[in-house]
C-alpha cells in the first residue's frame, strides 16, 4: 500500500519487483492477490502503435547496439502555477534506457543544447550518433557543425513521425504521466528540483520492464570498511598494537 500510493501509475508487477529489491520475499501471485483484495487499480494499457519496418523484418531506423552507440533528445513543455510556460530538454541513452540529463528552463535555445552537450561529452564521451527531430534547436547549423566537428552523427527524423524517436517518447511520456500531471509547481526553482529527483529516481530505482524489472542505472553502494585493509583505526587504537597485522595486510591486499 505504500509503494502503491506513492507510485500510483505502477502496476503490481513493478511494485512486486520493488518489494523484491527491498528483501521482501513474495511472488508476483501473492501480489496480485493483495492488489486485487485492496482495490488497487491496475493502469490501463496503451495500445500499441506500429513502427516502419522493411518486408524483411528490419526496422528503418537505426537500432542501438552498446552503451554510447544512439544517444536521444527532446523537448517537453509545461507551466508554472502562475501560467508561465518552460521547457524541458530530455536527453536518453537509447541502449541503456538511461536519462542522461533534463535540463529546464524558461527558454531553451541553441546556445543551451549545446551546453547541455558539452557537460554530457565531459561525463560521458561522445555518442556515435544523436537522434532527434527537425525542431529549429536541433538542426541550427551551429548544433551541426559542432557536432561535425566532434565525430558525432546526427539522424532526424521524418516530420511528423514522433515515433520514429520512440525511445525518447517513452521517456516523455513518463515523465508526463508520472511526474509532470501531478504536481504543481510555483517557482522555476521546485520545478528544477522535482524534475531532477524524478530523473534519479527514474536511473536509479524504478524498474524497467524493458531490462526485466531492474533499473538502467542501480546506486553503488559499498560495503562498509570494518575489516579490510584500508579501514581508519578506531582512536583507542594504536600503532604499535596493530602495525605488524596491518603491515601484512597491506601487503597481501
Amino acid at each position: 500500500m505504500r509503494l502503491a500510493t506513492r507510485y500510483g501509475r505502477y502496476g503490481y508487477r513493478r511494485i512486486r519487483e520493488m518489494l523484491v529489491a527491498e528483501g521482501w520475499r513474495v511472488n508476483v501471485k501473492r501480489v496480485y492477490r493483495i492488489w486485487r483484495r485492496e482495490g488497487l487499480k491496475v493502469p490501463t494499457k496503451q495500445p500499441k502503435r506500429g513502427r516502419l519496418w522493411l518486408n524483411d523484418g528490419s526496422s528503418v531506423r537505426l537500432r542501438p547496439e552498446r552503451p554510447n552507440h544512439v544517444w536521444s533528445y527532446d523537448f517537453v513543455q509545461d507551466r508554472t502555477r502562475d501560467g508561465r510556460a518552460f521547457r524541458m530538454l530530455v536527453v536518453l541513452d537509447e541502449f541503456t534506457h538511461r536519462s542522461l540529463a533534463i535540463v529546464v528552463a524558461r527558454r531553451l535555445r541553441a546556445d543551451d543544447v549545446l551546453q547541455c552537450l558539452t557537460d554530457l561529452f565531459v561525463t560521458h564521451g561522445p555518442p556515435e550518433h544523436i537522434r532527434s527531430d527537425n525542431g529549429p534547436e536541433f538542426a541550427d547549423t551551429a548544433v551541426r557543425d559542432w557536432l561535425g566537428r566532434i565525430g558525432v552523427k546526427t539522424l532526424f527524423i521524418e516530420p511528423g513521425s514522433p515515433w520514429e524517436n520512440g525511445d525518447c517518447e517513452s521517456l516523455n511520456a513518463k515523465l508526463r504521466d508520472k511526474l509532470l500531471n501531478g504536481e504543481i509547481f510555483t517557482t522555476m526553482r521546485e520545478a528544477q528540483v522535482l524534475i531532477e529527483t524524478w530523473r534519479r529516481h527514474y536511473n536509479a530505482v524504478r524498474p524497467h520492464s524493458s531490462l526485466r524489472y531492474r533499473p538502467p542505472a542501480p546506486e553503488a553502494i559499498l560495503p562498509p570498511a570494518a575489516g579490510l585493509p584500508y579501514a581508519p583505526l578506531r582512536p583507542e587504537q594504536t600503532l604499535a598494537e596493530h602495525g605488524p597485522v596491518l603491515t601484512q595486510s597491506l601487503v597481501s591486499w
